[in-house]
């Protein structure tokens, strides 16, 4: 046997805080990093909400200095990060605090890393350990539930020159310090939660059923899946939910800490273009052909699949293999349904003559792919997103 046949990687960020009112602590954490001057990235909703006093009262507290940047956009281009990178450049900050969504959080991280490697190429670093040195020490606080971002070393932007979206994986991209205070979610709207809740579903489901899935991130990834499925109808119907929220967010953060170490698989892959070519929301995305891609993936892994669907609360006793490993798919399904997830891609805009290139597209991702229980060809793509076109793909049968 090959000696590094079984290896596995293991990344977190050095702290991780969770619990209602921790962002209280940003200050503390800053000075432990030895910052006296700190960038904070946000973007122009998190500074409506009010939501980024929550971050500055706590630094002013602490006596320390801070400029906030707010530029971020959602699915932000190499274009904007750039940009964002020239306006900051030789200001001398010695931290970056990233507060908001995942578009914000990717972009607090490759700003940070960007500081420590100046005139790079960002285009150069799509792929997996392409970044040369670290950045600044970096403490980010999501305010969603479902990206799981502030505990992953992935970055995603947009490529507005072929409309796909592009990783960048580096353990350069790991937080020093992620908060996740799950008041900091109270702001969301309905609709993102269930997108960004849907998302975190997405990530535990796909690390758990991963090729480089382990021991490790197996039970951190049903764990998640069961606070997840319990409580997502609850956080996005529900008014104002705590012990939902609360759930949201330990549900979402595990999910990152699965996704980040056993990766994804053929859901998001699928997603990129899509994401790219027609502006889908990344949570939506992912969402919308998950039951679609578990429906193909599903025979590949029966065992794993049946234990999806226990972890999402389907009763599983008395079945075949088989017909649990498939109730997973109609569960997600119904799930994405309840909390108001379109039914297929042509909800979004896709027409059936948009296929063959969405297909294409998403074959070329091959580290996604390539960690996807079952292998896929590029007319399975097509095959599943003609099922996504024509809304097939709830059942097991």
């Amino acid at each position: 046997m090959d000696l590094f046949s079984k290896l596995s990687l293991f990344r977190l960020p050095q702290t991780i805080l969770t619990g209602p009112g921790t962002i209280a602590q940003l200050g503390r954490e800053a000075r432990l990093c030895g910052a006296d001057k700190v960038l904070v990235v946000t973007d122009k909703v998190i500074r409506q909400t009010g939501l980024l006093e929550e971050v500055t009262d706590p630094l002013n507290e602490s006596g320390i200095a801070f400029e906030i940047l707010d530029g971020v956009t959602a699915e932000p281009p190499f274009e904007l990060m750039e940009r964002l990178a020239a306006e900051v450049s030789g200001y001398g900050h010695q931290l970056v605090v990233g507060i908001g969504g995942g578009s914000v959080l990717d972009s607090a991280k490759l700003l940070a890393v960007m500081a420590g490697n100046p005139g790079a190429d960002l285009r150069s670093w799509v792929g997996t350990d392409k970044i040369e040195r670290p950045g600044l020490p970096l403490i980010l606080a999501p305010t969603t539930a479902g990206t799981g971002s502030e505990v992953t070393n992935i970055a995603v932007l947009t490529d507005h020159s072929d409309h796909v979206k592009k990783g960048i994986a580096s353990r350069h991209l790991l937080a020093s310090t992620a908060i996740v205070d799950s008041q900091l979610t109270r702001t969301m709207p309905p609709s993102v939660a269930a997108a960004t809740g849907m998302d975190a579903l997405v990530h535990a489901i796909e690390s758990y059923t991963s090729l480089r899935a382990s021991e490790l991130t197996d039970g951190i990834a049903l764990q998640a899946i069961k606070l997840i499925s319990r409580s997502l109808r609850q956080a996005v119907l529900g008014g104002n939910n705590t012990a939902a929220r609360e759930d949201m967010a330990m549900g979402s953060l595990l999910a990152g800490i699965s996704m980040g170490n056993a990766g994804a698989g053929a859901v998001h892959a699928l997603a990129y273009p899509l994401g790219g070519k027609f502006k889908v929301a990344h949570g939506v995305a992912n969402s919308l052909l998950l039951s679609y891609v578990l429906r193909y993936n599903a025979v590949a892994n029966l065992p794993k699949f049946a234990e999806v669907a226990k972890a999402m609360g389907e009763p599983v006793e008395g079945l075949s293999l088989r017909d649990a490993a498939f109730s997973a798919i109609e569960a997600a399904a119904r799930l994405a349904a309840d909390v108001g997830i379109p039914a297929g891609i042509a909800d979004v805009g896709v027409g059936q003559a948009d296929i063959p290139a969405l297909a294409e597209e998403a074959s070329k991702i091959d580290r996604l792919l390539n960690n996807n229980p079952r292998r896929l060809t590029l007319r399975d793509i097509e095959q599943i997103y003609r099922d996504a076109y024509a809304g097939r793909g709830a059942s097991g049968s």
